[in-house]
């Protein structure tokens, strides 16, 4: 079952997530899913095999690629929209592209 994050889980998200505080807070399946978005939507992606191992050891493979996949329709989403400087609260306009 899903939960949602209460206002101390998103703190707890936004802090250090090699801190065991946190991890216990959120749990590690959420804390390795945060730092694989972190490693996603870094500047050079790449996840080497000493953090796939982690991975590993709270999601299947095929999770691994769904949550890879979401993160990265997520993060993509995020940039076009930036670049072409649509506001989340007008999604039907368009800056002056010309």
């Amino acid at each position: 079952m899903r939960t949602s994050l209460d206002d101390e889980m998103v703190e707890a998200a936004l802090g250090d997530l090699a801190d065991a505080e946190v991890e216990a807070r959120l749990g590690r399946a959420t804390v390795l899913a945060l730092r694989l978005a972190d490693v996603l939507t870094g500047p050079r992606p790449k996840v080497d095999e000493a953090f796939t191992g982690e991975l590993r050891t709270e999601f299947t493979d095929g999770q691994i690629l769904e949550l890879g996949a979401a993160l990265a329709v997520a993060s993509g989403w995020q940039r076009f929209i930036e670049a072409f400087g649509i506001r989340p609260d007008a999604p039907g306009e368009l800056r002056d592209l010309g």
